[in-house]
Protein backbone atom coordinates (compact mmCIF):
# COMPACT_ATOMS: atom_id res chain seq x y z
CA UNK A 1 0.00 0.00 0.00
CA UNK A 2 0.82 3.10 -0.81
CA UNK A 3 2.40 5.95 2.38
CA UNK A 4 -0.86 7.95 1.45
CA UNK A 5 -3.14 5.03 1.90
CA UNK A 6 -2.12 4.06 5.10
CA UNK A 7 -2.27 7.21 6.63
CA UNK A 8 -5.73 7.62 5.37
CA UNK A 9 -5.85 3.81 7.01
CA UNK A 10 -4.17 4.41 10.12
CA UNK A 11 -3.60 7.90 10.22
CA UNK A 12 -6.96 9.46 9.41
CA UNK A 13 -9.16 6.68 11.11
CA UNK A 14 -7.28 7.07 14.41
CA UNK A 15 -7.18 10.81 14.28
CA UNK A 16 -11.36 10.28 14.14
CA UNK A 17 -11.77 7.90 17.09
CA UNK A 18 -9.39 10.11 19.19
CA UNK A 19 -10.66 13.04 17.90
CA UNK A 20 -14.03 11.54 20.12
CA UNK A 21 -11.65 10.80 22.91
CA UNK A 22 -10.05 14.22 23.13
CA UNK A 23 -13.63 15.71 23.18
CA UNK A 24 -14.58 13.61 26.39
CA UNK A 25 -12.07 14.29 27.99
CA UNK A 26 -12.09 18.71 27.17
CA UNK A 27 -15.62 18.19 28.25
CA UNK A 28 -14.94 16.57 31.55
CA UNK A 29 -12.44 19.69 32.11
CA UNK A 30 -15.30 22.01 31.18
CA UNK A 31 -18.33 21.10 30.86
CA UNK A 32 -19.46 17.87 32.87
CA UNK A 33 -18.16 19.16 36.18
CA UNK A 34 -21.76 21.31 35.94
CA UNK A 35 -24.04 19.37 34.48
CA UNK A 36 -23.50 15.74 35.43
CA UNK A 37 -22.02 16.23 39.06
CA UNK A 38 -23.35 19.39 40.22
CA UNK A 39 -23.10 20.17 44.05
CA UNK A 40 -19.79 19.95 44.65
CA UNK A 41 -16.50 22.37 44.31
CA UNK A 42 -15.61 23.35 41.36
CA UNK A 43 -12.60 21.04 41.81
CA UNK A 44 -14.03 18.52 43.25
CA UNK A 45 -16.24 18.27 40.26
CA UNK A 46 -13.43 18.27 37.72
CA UNK A 47 -11.89 15.65 40.08
CA UNK A 48 -15.25 13.33 40.04
CA UNK A 49 -15.63 14.20 36.42
CA UNK A 50 -12.05 13.22 35.19
CA UNK A 51 -12.43 9.86 37.66
CA UNK A 52 -15.30 8.75 35.23
CA UNK A 53 -13.03 10.07 31.87
CA UNK A 54 -10.31 7.40 33.11
CA UNK A 55 -13.23 4.33 33.79
CA UNK A 56 -13.24 3.91 30.09
CA UNK A 57 -9.66 3.08 30.83
CA UNK A 58 -10.42 0.41 32.69
CA UNK A 59 -12.14 -0.94 29.20
CA UNK A 60 -9.49 -0.67 27.40
CA UNK A 61 -6.88 -3.71 28.15
CA UNK A 62 -10.11 -5.64 28.05
CA UNK A 63 -10.45 -4.20 24.49
CA UNK A 64 -6.91 -4.91 23.78
CA UNK A 65 -7.32 -8.69 24.75
CA UNK A 66 -10.70 -9.27 22.35
CA UNK A 67 -9.77 -7.29 19.49
CA UNK A 68 -6.37 -8.06 19.29
CA UNK A 69 -7.25 -11.79 19.40
CA UNK A 70 -9.57 -11.44 16.70
CA UNK A 71 -6.91 -9.21 14.78
CA UNK A 72 -4.30 -11.77 14.60
CA UNK A 73 -6.46 -14.88 14.18
CA UNK A 74 -8.74 -13.79 11.47
CA UNK A 75 -8.73 -10.01 10.21
CA UNK A 76 -7.64 -7.10 11.18
CA UNK A 77 -9.56 -5.09 8.98
CA UNK A 78 -12.65 -6.45 10.37
CA UNK A 79 -10.98 -5.31 13.85
CA UNK A 80 -10.56 -1.55 12.84
CA UNK A 81 -14.08 -1.48 11.01
CA UNK A 82 -15.31 -2.47 14.38
CA UNK A 83 -13.94 -0.37 17.26
CA UNK A 84 -14.94 2.66 15.02
CA UNK A 85 -18.14 1.69 14.42
CA UNK A 86 -18.74 1.76 18.53
CA UNK A 87 -16.51 4.66 19.04
CA UNK A 88 -18.39 6.84 16.75
CA UNK A 89 -21.78 5.54 18.40
CA UNK A 90 -21.17 5.66 21.61
CA UNK A 91 -19.84 9.31 21.04
CA UNK A 92 -23.02 10.34 19.38
CA UNK A 93 -24.61 8.76 22.09
CA UNK A 94 -23.41 10.99 25.05
CA UNK A 95 -24.41 14.07 22.97
CA UNK A 96 -27.73 13.28 23.29
CA UNK A 97 -27.67 12.29 27.10
CA UNK A 98 -29.72 14.13 29.27
CA UNK A 99 -28.18 16.39 32.16
CA UNK A 100 -28.32 15.04 36.28
CA UNK A 101 -30.93 18.00 36.49
CA UNK A 102 -33.18 16.16 34.03
CA UNK A 103 -32.27 12.69 34.61
CA UNK A 104 -30.81 12.38 38.28
CA UNK A 105 -28.82 9.84 39.04
CA UNK A 106 -28.88 7.79 35.68
CA UNK A 107 -27.44 10.72 33.56
CA UNK A 108 -23.76 9.92 35.09
CA UNK A 109 -24.26 6.40 35.15
CA UNK A 110 -25.21 6.44 31.57
CA UNK A 111 -22.15 8.86 31.24
CA UNK A 112 -19.76 6.16 32.40
CA UNK A 113 -21.26 3.39 30.61
CA UNK A 114 -21.09 4.63 27.17
CA UNK A 115 -17.22 5.71 28.50
CA UNK A 116 -16.57 2.57 29.22
CA UNK A 117 -17.80 1.83 25.16
CA UNK A 118 -15.19 4.29 24.17
CA UNK A 119 -12.71 2.84 26.28
CA UNK A 120 -13.58 -0.66 24.92
CA UNK A 121 -13.19 0.03 20.99
CA UNK A 122 -9.84 2.35 21.66
CA UNK A 123 -8.58 -0.87 23.35
CA UNK A 124 -8.79 -2.57 20.12
CA UNK A 125 -7.50 0.84 17.59
CA UNK A 126 -4.40 1.84 18.57
CA UNK A 127 -3.24 -1.70 17.88
CA UNK A 128 -4.71 -2.65 14.81
CA UNK A 129 -3.79 1.00 13.47
CA UNK A 130 -0.17 0.94 14.59
CA UNK A 131 0.48 -2.51 12.68
CA UNK A 132 -1.44 -1.41 10.12
CA UNK A 133 2.14 1.55 9.23
CA UNK A 134 4.30 -0.72 10.57
CA UNK A 135 3.85 -3.94 8.50
CA UNK A 136 3.02 -2.16 5.46
CA UNK A 137 6.74 -0.07 6.04
CA UNK A 138 9.44 -0.21 3.57
CA UNK A 139 12.49 -1.62 5.37
CA UNK A 140 14.16 0.77 7.54
CA UNK A 141 11.55 3.15 7.39
CA UNK A 142 8.99 1.41 10.09
CA UNK A 143 9.30 4.68 12.52
CA UNK A 144 8.07 6.92 9.88
CA UNK A 145 5.26 4.94 8.82
CA UNK A 146 4.34 3.66 12.74
CA UNK A 147 4.02 7.37 13.27
CA UNK A 148 1.04 7.57 11.10
CA UNK A 149 -0.91 6.34 14.09
CA UNK A 150 0.47 9.07 16.45
CA UNK A 151 0.23 11.86 14.06
CA UNK A 152 -3.69 10.45 13.74
CA UNK A 153 -3.83 10.97 17.99
CA UNK A 154 -2.43 14.30 17.45
CA UNK A 155 -4.74 15.76 14.54
CA UNK A 156 -7.61 14.06 16.57
CA UNK A 157 -6.91 16.20 19.70
CA UNK A 158 -6.05 19.48 17.43
CA UNK A 159 -9.64 18.80 15.78
CA UNK A 160 -11.17 18.09 19.24
CA UNK A 161 -9.64 21.23 20.60
CA UNK A 162 -10.68 23.49 17.67
CA UNK A 163 -13.95 22.36 17.89
CA UNK A 164 -14.47 22.98 21.36
CA UNK A 165 -12.22 26.53 20.95
CA UNK A 166 -15.14 27.44 18.74
CA UNK A 167 -17.81 26.47 21.05
CA UNK A 168 -16.62 28.45 23.71
CA UNK A 169 -17.58 31.47 21.82
CA UNK A 170 -20.88 30.57 22.59
CA UNK A 171 -22.95 32.23 25.36
CA UNK A 172 -22.52 30.14 28.85
CA UNK A 173 -26.00 29.33 28.58
CA UNK A 174 -26.04 27.80 25.26
CA UNK A 175 -22.94 26.31 25.72
CA UNK A 176 -24.18 24.29 28.62
CA UNK A 177 -27.29 23.36 27.30
CA UNK A 178 -26.73 22.53 23.73
CA UNK A 179 -23.09 23.60 22.59
CA UNK A 180 -21.50 21.36 23.73
CA UNK A 181 -23.50 18.54 22.45
CA UNK A 182 -22.65 19.37 19.00
CA UNK A 183 -18.70 18.28 19.28
CA UNK A 184 -19.95 14.89 20.10
CA UNK A 185 -22.37 14.46 17.14
CA UNK A 186 -20.32 15.52 14.68
CA UNK A 187 -17.37 12.76 16.19
CA UNK A 188 -20.13 10.15 15.29
CA UNK A 189 -20.84 11.84 12.34
CA UNK A 190 -17.36 12.21 11.22
CA UNK A 191 -16.12 8.54 12.02
CA UNK A 192 -18.47 7.37 8.87
CA UNK A 193 -15.72 9.10 6.38
CA UNK A 194 -13.37 7.05 8.26
CA UNK A 195 -15.57 3.70 7.63
CA UNK A 196 -15.42 4.27 3.92
CA UNK A 197 -11.36 4.08 4.05
CA UNK A 198 -11.00 1.49 6.50
CA UNK A 199 -13.22 -0.35 4.12
CA UNK A 200 -11.15 -0.28 1.21
CA UNK A 201 -7.93 -2.28 3.06
CA UNK A 202 -7.57 -5.55 1.42
CA UNK A 203 -8.62 -8.46 3.20
CA UNK A 204 -5.38 -10.09 4.88
CA UNK A 205 -4.95 -13.99 5.61
CA UNK A 206 -3.83 -14.60 8.93
CA UNK A 207 -0.36 -16.84 8.95
CA UNK A 208 -0.71 -20.69 9.47
CA UNK A 209 0.62 -20.14 13.00
CA UNK A 210 -1.66 -17.61 13.61
CA UNK A 211 -4.48 -19.88 13.56
CA UNK A 212 -3.34 -22.20 16.55
CA UNK A 213 -4.19 -21.43 20.11
CA UNK A 214 -4.13 -18.27 21.70
CA UNK A 215 -2.16 -15.62 20.05
CA UNK A 216 -1.95 -14.19 23.47
CA UNK A 217 -0.77 -16.78 25.33
CA UNK A 218 1.81 -17.32 23.27
CA UNK A 219 2.74 -14.06 23.76
CA UNK A 220 2.73 -14.06 27.30
CA UNK A 221 4.79 -17.97 27.35
CA UNK A 222 7.31 -16.95 24.98
CA UNK A 223 8.15 -13.20 25.44
CA UNK A 224 7.35 -12.28 29.55
CA UNK A 225 10.15 -10.01 29.73
CA UNK A 226 8.72 -8.13 26.64
CA UNK A 227 5.35 -7.88 27.84
CA UNK A 228 6.38 -6.66 31.13
CA UNK A 229 8.92 -3.98 29.79
CA UNK A 230 6.04 -2.53 27.28
CA UNK A 231 3.51 -2.21 29.89
CA UNK A 232 5.71 -0.35 31.57
CA UNK A 233 6.60 1.84 28.59
CA UNK A 234 2.67 2.10 27.79
CA UNK A 235 2.14 3.51 31.94
CA UNK A 236 5.02 5.72 31.24
CA UNK A 237 3.80 7.50 28.41
CA UNK A 238 0.03 7.35 29.05
CA UNK A 239 0.77 9.11 32.36
CA UNK A 240 2.85 12.14 31.07
CA UNK A 241 0.53 12.51 28.25
CA UNK A 242 -2.86 12.71 29.98
CA UNK A 243 -1.55 14.77 32.31
CA UNK A 244 0.05 16.74 29.40
CA UNK A 245 -3.03 17.51 27.14
CA UNK A 246 -5.79 16.80 29.87
CA UNK A 247 -4.40 18.57 33.16
CA UNK A 248 -2.83 21.37 31.70
CA UNK A 249 -6.69 22.60 30.53
CA UNK A 250 -7.65 22.94 34.53
CA UNK A 251 -4.35 24.24 35.32
CA UNK A 252 -4.91 27.03 32.79
CA UNK A 253 -8.26 28.05 33.87
CA UNK A 254 -7.06 27.67 37.57
CA UNK A 255 -4.61 30.37 36.87
CA UNK A 256 -7.20 32.69 35.21
CA UNK A 257 -7.39 31.94 31.62
CA UNK A 258 -10.58 31.94 29.73
CA UNK A 259 -11.91 28.85 28.44
CA UNK A 260 -11.91 29.95 24.77
CA UNK A 261 -7.55 30.69 25.67
CA UNK A 262 -7.33 27.48 27.00
CA UNK A 263 -8.50 25.41 24.27
CA UNK A 264 -6.67 27.70 21.69
CA UNK A 265 -3.50 26.70 23.92
CA UNK A 266 -4.13 23.22 23.34
CA UNK A 267 -4.77 23.73 19.37
CA UNK A 268 -1.40 25.23 18.99
CA UNK A 269 0.01 21.64 21.17
CA UNK A 270 -1.86 19.74 19.37
CA UNK A 271 -0.70 20.89 15.90
CA UNK A 272 2.90 20.70 17.47
CA UNK A 273 2.79 17.32 17.89
CA UNK A 274 1.16 16.16 14.67
CA UNK A 275 4.10 17.63 13.22
CA UNK A 276 6.65 16.61 15.47
CA UNK A 277 5.62 12.50 15.91
CA UNK A 278 6.47 11.74 12.23
CA UNK A 279 9.83 13.18 12.68
CA UNK A 280 10.52 11.61 15.69
CA UNK A 281 9.40 8.11 14.29
CA UNK A 282 11.75 9.28 10.94
CA UNK A 283 14.98 10.41 13.72
CA UNK A 284 14.09 6.59 15.03
CA UNK A 285 14.48 5.13 11.97
CA UNK A 286 18.24 6.62 11.38
CA UNK A 287 19.71 6.55 15.38
CA UNK A 288 17.24 4.20 17.22
CA UNK A 289 14.01 4.23 18.90
CA UNK A 290 15.61 3.78 22.51
CA UNK A 291 18.08 7.11 22.23
CA UNK A 292 14.64 9.29 20.74
CA UNK A 293 12.34 7.84 23.45
CA UNK A 294 14.93 8.04 26.15
CA UNK A 295 16.38 11.44 25.30
CA UNK A 296 13.17 12.84 24.86
CA UNK A 297 11.38 11.57 27.65
CA UNK A 298 14.55 13.20 29.85
CA UNK A 299 13.83 16.41 28.28
CA UNK A 300 10.18 16.56 28.37
CA UNK A 301 10.50 16.21 31.78
CA UNK A 302 12.60 19.05 32.64
CA UNK A 303 10.23 21.46 29.94
CA UNK A 304 7.00 20.13 32.23
CA UNK A 305 8.44 21.86 35.27
CA UNK A 306 9.78 25.04 33.61
CA UNK A 307 5.78 24.89 31.79
CA UNK A 308 4.10 25.63 34.78
CA UNK A 309 6.49 29.01 36.00
CA UNK A 310 5.75 30.14 32.28
CA UNK A 311 2.07 29.97 32.23
CA UNK A 312 2.02 31.65 35.55
CA UNK A 313 3.84 34.38 33.70
CA UNK A 314 0.62 35.15 31.56
CA UNK A 315 3.24 36.63 28.80
CA UNK A 316 1.31 35.16 25.59
CA UNK A 317 4.17 34.36 23.38
CA UNK A 318 6.00 32.47 26.76
CA UNK A 319 2.55 31.10 27.51
CA UNK A 320 2.51 29.50 23.59
CA UNK A 321 6.19 28.71 23.48
CA UNK A 322 5.17 26.32 26.83
CA UNK A 323 2.90 24.54 25.08
CA UNK A 324 4.61 23.96 21.98
CA UNK A 325 7.76 22.68 24.27
CA UNK A 326 5.34 20.33 26.25
CA UNK A 327 4.23 18.84 22.91
CA UNK A 328 7.37 18.99 20.95
CA UNK A 329 8.96 16.36 23.29
CA UNK A 330 5.94 14.28 24.42
CA UNK A 331 5.83 13.52 20.60
CA UNK A 332 9.27 11.62 21.12
CA UNK A 333 8.50 8.63 22.45
CA UNK A 334 4.83 8.33 21.19
CA UNK A 335 6.19 9.29 17.46
CA UNK A 336 8.55 5.54 18.36
CA UNK A 337 6.18 3.85 20.26
CA UNK A 338 4.23 2.18 17.74
CA UNK A 339 7.18 0.66 15.92
CA UNK A 340 8.90 0.30 19.01
CA UNK A 341 6.69 -2.21 20.96
CA UNK A 342 5.45 -3.49 17.57
CA UNK A 343 9.13 -5.19 16.90
CA UNK A 344 8.92 -6.63 19.91
CA UNK A 345 6.56 -9.15 18.95
CA UNK A 346 6.36 -11.96 16.16
CA UNK A 347 3.69 -11.59 13.79
CA UNK A 348 1.45 -14.28 14.36
CA UNK A 349 1.05 -12.96 17.78
CA UNK A 350 1.81 -9.42 17.81
CA UNK A 351 -1.49 -7.70 17.65
CA UNK A 352 -2.31 -9.86 20.72
CA UNK A 353 0.69 -8.78 22.33
CA UNK A 354 0.83 -4.26 21.70
CA UNK A 355 -2.86 -4.45 22.19
CA UNK A 356 -2.93 -6.16 25.60
CA UNK A 357 0.41 -4.30 26.55
CA UNK A 358 -0.09 -0.85 25.87
CA UNK A 359 -4.07 -0.77 27.12
CA UNK A 360 -2.79 -2.28 30.23
CA UNK A 361 -0.36 0.86 30.32
CA UNK A 362 -2.69 3.12 29.47
CA UNK A 363 -5.28 1.93 32.22
CA UNK A 364 -2.63 1.82 34.95
CA UNK A 365 -1.31 5.45 33.89
CA UNK A 366 -3.57 7.17 31.65
CA UNK A 367 -6.46 6.43 33.16
CA UNK A 368 -5.48 7.76 36.95
CA UNK A 369 -3.05 10.46 35.67
CA UNK A 370 -5.63 13.58 35.58
CA UNK A 371 -7.91 12.37 38.63
CA UNK A 372 -4.52 11.99 40.32
CA UNK A 373 -2.86 15.28 38.99
CA UNK A 374 -5.98 17.26 39.89
CA UNK A 375 -6.38 15.27 43.84
CA UNK A 376 -2.69 16.42 44.15
CA UNK A 377 -2.72 20.03 42.67
CA UNK A 378 -5.47 20.14 45.34
CA UNK A 379 -4.39 18.99 48.10
CA UNK A 380 -1.19 21.13 47.53
CA UNK A 381 -3.69 24.48 47.61
CA UNK A 382 -3.04 25.20 43.92
CA UNK A 383 1.13 24.03 43.91
CA UNK A 384 2.02 22.40 41.02
CA UNK A 385 4.85 20.43 42.41
CA UNK A 386 3.39 17.64 43.18
CA UNK A 387 2.21 17.35 39.43
CA UNK A 388 5.56 17.91 38.44
CA UNK A 389 7.25 14.78 40.47
CA UNK A 390 4.73 12.62 39.64
CA UNK A 391 4.88 13.51 36.07
CA UNK A 392 8.30 12.60 36.36
CA UNK A 393 8.36 9.24 38.20
CA UNK A 394 6.29 8.16 34.86
CA UNK A 395 9.03 9.11 32.90
CA UNK A 396 11.34 7.28 34.78
CA UNK A 397 9.56 4.13 34.56
CA UNK A 398 9.16 4.57 31.02
CA UNK A 399 12.90 5.30 30.60
CA UNK A 400 14.22 2.44 32.76
CA UNK A 401 11.77 -0.01 30.36
CA UNK A 402 12.80 1.59 27.48
CA UNK A 403 16.09 0.99 28.26
CA UNK A 404 15.54 -2.82 28.98
CA UNK A 405 13.63 -3.58 25.36
CA UNK A 406 15.70 -4.14 22.49
CA UNK A 407 17.34 -2.15 19.88
CA UNK A 408 15.39 -2.90 16.58
CA UNK A 409 15.05 -0.28 14.33
CA UNK A 410 17.88 -2.17 11.99
CA UNK A 411 16.06 -5.47 12.15
CA UNK A 412 14.72 -6.98 9.17
CA UNK A 413 10.79 -7.20 9.80
CA UNK A 414 10.48 -10.93 8.96
CA UNK A 415 12.85 -11.48 11.61
CA UNK A 416 10.70 -9.23 14.10
CA UNK A 417 10.40 -11.38 17.49
CA UNK A 418 12.50 -13.81 16.77
CA UNK A 419 14.96 -13.21 19.38
CA UNK A 420 13.98 -13.03 22.99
Amino acid sequence: MSARRIFMIAGFGTALEFYDFTVYGLAAALIFPKLFFPGFDPLVGTIIAFAAFGSGFLARPLGGIVFGHFGDKYSRRTVLITTLTIMGGSTFLIGCLPSYQTLGVAAPILLVLLRLLQGFSAGGEWGGASLTGVENAPEKRRGFYGSFTSMGIGLGSLMGSGVFALLTLLPEDLLFSYGWRVAFWLGGALVIVGLFARRSMPEEKPSAAAAQGAPLLEALRKHPRQILLAIGVAYGYNTIAYIGSIFTVTYAEQRDYSPTISMLLQVVGAAVFVISAPVMGALSDRYGRKTIVGWGTVIYTGVFFLFFPMVDAHIGWLVVLAYALLNLFMAAPQGCIPAFLSEQFPRQTRMSAISTTYQTGAALGGGTAATAAAALFATMGGNPLGVGLYSAFAALVLVLCTVGLRETSKVRTGDLGLKS
